[in-house]
């Protein structure tokens, strides 16, 4: 299903758009998955995209777990990739940290397979008197963390954060809080809102052309978030396909500034065009 609007492709153009790509960048919760269950036409998607000798990533701004423990799920899910598949928001903020703040000391609020990543990348983390403060999907957050980071930011440091998501999409329709929201909280207390690295970032587009080796044009980056899947191939030659499977609906598009040059219900009406 393609909505009626001149901001969105005809279908014959859509079609057209679709055999020209050559990757597609996939979200994982609302896209392929809900929580712990896969989607009943993901399978066929993934199988249809490389028998047609197109390729596919995995991208999730979702940064309170690291790249294996996605793997390991996918792999319960019947889903085998290769590591450089799986792309996370972590890998974009490891990367600009390691190229711009070498040596600098992070303060990271954040899960502790976040923290992780970051060490097993080199980087110093530190619990006092850090050069930057991270904010991450913490789904540990405490009460001794949050005072710690507001004094941080309050006192001058570097503040970014992981991924501007609100919420996340849980099992049944339901949501548990994001990073977005955590930051807002943080902002309430300090006046100050990070920059963030995960989708819709420019750091995150950058990252995603360089790690796939894909033309703008040669790729699409399909999800169920206008404000994040959708908003980070704004102004770019890479298509962006909402799917209808998770957190956006038709009324939020008519109600965003944010189109999506695609709009289909699901992965499903993707595997028909190709």
């Amino acid at each position: 299903m393609v909505a009626e609007r001149s901001q969105v492709l005809k279908e014959e153009d859509m079609i057209d758009r679709i055999d020209k790509i050559k990757t597609f960048v996939l979200d994982m919760d609302g896209t392929i998955y809900l929580g712990n269950e896969l989607f009943p036409y993901t399978k066929k998607f993934l199988n249809d995209v490389e028998h047609s000798g197109k390729n596919y990533y995995f991208f999730t701004n979702n940064s309170s777990k690291d790249q294996k423990t996605y793997m390991d799920k996918l792999a319960h899910m019947g889903i085998k990739i290769r590591p450089d598949q799986m792309m996370i928001s972590n890998h974009v903020a490891i990367k600009y940290f390691k190229e711009y703040y070498e040596g600098k000391s992070l303060y990271i609020v954040g899960t502790p397979l976040l923290k992780c990543e970051f060490e097993k990348a080199g980087l110093i983390l530190t619990e006092e008197d850090p050069d930057i403060v991270l904010l991450g999907f913490d789904t540990t957050l405490n009460y001794e963390k949050l005072k710690k980071a507001c004094n941080y930011i309050q006192n001058g440091c570097i503040y970014f954060g992981m991924n501007e998501d609100l919420n996340c999409p849980m099992e049944g329709g339901t949501f548990i809080p994001d990073c977005g929201s955590m930051a807002k909280l943080v902002e309430a207390s300090t006046g100050r809102f990070p920059e963030f690295f995960g989708k819709p970032s420019k750091h995150t587009l950058d990252y995603i052309i360089k790690e796939t080796g894909y033309k703008p044009e040669e790729i699409a980056i399909v999800g169920d978030r206008l404000y994040t899947d959708i908003a980070v191939a704004d102004g770019s030659d890479v298509t962006s396909i909402l799917v209808l499977s998770g957190e956006s609906t038709l009324e939020d598009v008519e109600a965003s500034d944010v189109k999506p040059d695609i709009i289909l219900e699901s992965l499903k009406d993707i595997t028909e065009k190709l």
